[in-house]
């Protein structure tokens, strides 16, 4: 089994790692706010400027494209150099970055600035993944992950709830310099914690006995190439997340068009199925991990049942409902649409080398963001334009279904993978 420090093992109080635990909430409540509020702003934008579906998906997408460009070297500095001043560094500049969205007067120029954030962004979900990884035992780590991760539906819920709001009484532009500075001083502060030192690279040959060597670039790349539970968790992220980004960018517009409701409302009635995420992430997390102690497997069982569930519930709301009943459907899918989440997180995790963790998560969102998050919005709007709002949200849970089978066929890998990887207790930092 994999063997990783609890926080009392390298010497982190409990009140400390607590601590770190509620800044990296607070960072990632304020990347979400930042990176989600421009879709509550799309009809206040297409207004001014005359944009179409397309180039307002365009603003969601260039942010995961700018992830997936700057996650692996950010994530590399994550692992081999400093995870508190990486962290603290990124949100500094995603939230200068939408402050700069502010002062935007043309449509490449809001291009770009959403650009910025997204290289702020780039690495911060592996490096607190990875840090999280090393705070707590294995034990805690999926409902731990699902608390954290509470942290993506109240910042999305917010950033498209206020945006709106703010939007319609004194204009799209302060929306952006409203939600911009909180987050730069969380960034402050975490250049101020304890954090556990930089793991080394090395790995335990049977057959050598002088004890552990260093890993050589090759073996990092078998690493990766040789555990089969990592790679179906990587591809079973794509349709999830596809179908999330969708729901999120997409629904408001689908209301305010289906309904007719303002756009201020049609925001807040997507932010109150966002919110249920909250019930979903802890719950997920913390069934998860209670299934894991008695079946490894678990770890990515869960996600493919959980996934599937959710594409009926979406399937069902959009093929066969309208209005209240439509509503009370997807409330379902807010629960149901996150609760993957930590466990398969976790696993991305745990069966990989104890300091390759931000590495692997990183790859596992350049897969996620390049083919599923950056992609949903600019595919969905272009069936939008050419088809109808309606006909584009019913073929979502299409990918949640394939997602479910690639879950479902790695959690035969997993206790194998689980229990080949290297045993590296970490240490914390003078």
């Amino acid at each position: 089994m994999n063997n990783v420090a609890s926080p009392k093992e390298y010497k982190l109080s409990t009140r400390s790692t607590y601590y770190i635990f509620a800044l990296l909430f607070l960072l990632y409540f304020f990347d979400y706010v930042d990176r989600m509020i421009v879709t509550s702003l799309f009809p206040f934008i297409q207004k001014e400027w005359g944009l179409t579906d397309t180039q307002s998906g365009l603003l969601v997408s260039m942010v995961y494209w700018s992830i997936v460009a700057f996650v692996l070297p950010v994530s590399i500095l994550v692992d081999r150099w400093s995870r508190k001043r990486t962290i603290g560094i990124m949100a500094f500049i995603w939230s200068m970055a939408t402050l700069a969205c502010a002062f935007t007067k043309t449509f490449p120029q809001l291009l770009a600035t959403r650009a910025a954030i997204g290289i702020g962004e780039a690495g911060y979900a592996p490096a607190g993944t990875a840090m999280l990884s090393g705070l707590f035992p294995e034990g805690k780590r999926s409902r731990m992950m699902g608390l954290w991760n509470m942290s993506i539906p109240l910042g999305t819920a917010v950033g498209i709830g206020l945006g709106g709001f703010i939007a319609a009484h004194w204009g799209w532009r302060h929306a952006f310099g409203v939600v911009a500075i909180p987050g730069a001083i969380v960034a402050i502060l975490f250049f101020f914690v304890k954090d556990y030192k930089t793991v080394e690279l090395v790995k335990t040959d049977a057959t050598c006995k002088t004890g552990p060597s260093k890993m050589s670039k090759m073996d990092i790349v078998r690493e990766f190439l040789s555990t089969p539970s990592l790679i179906f968790t990587n591809l079973g992220f794509i349709g999830c997340v596809f179908a999330n980004n969708a729901i999120m960018v997409w629904l408001p517009t689908y209301f305010h068009r289906t309904t007719g409701i303002p756009v201020s409302e049609a925001g807040m009635k997507v932010s109150m199925l966002m919110i249920l995420a909250i019930i979903g992430l802890p719950l997920g997390g913390w069934l998860a991990d209670m299934w894991f102690r008695k079946r490894p497997s678990a770890r990515l069982l869960f996600p493919a049942i959980t996934t599937i569930l959710n594409a009926l519930f979406i399937f069902t709301a959009f093929s066969f409902m309208e209005g209240k009943t439509q509503y009370l459907t997807l409330l379902g899918m807010g629960v149901l649409a996150s609760a993957f989440a930590p466990a398969a997180i976790i696993a991305t995790q745990e069966v990989i080398h104890p300091g390759l963790r931000a590495i692997s998560y990183s790859v596992c969102v350049i897969v996620q963001n390049l083919l599923g998050a950056s992609l949903a919005p600019i595919v969905i709007g272009k069936i939008s334009d050419l088809h109808g709002i309606k006909v584009a949200m019913s073929i979502i849970p299409v990918f949640l279904v394939i997602s479910a089978l690639l879950f479902f066929t790695g959690s035969f890998f997993y206790k194998r993978d689980l229990d080949k990887v290297e045993k590296i207790a970490l240490e914390c930092e003078d």
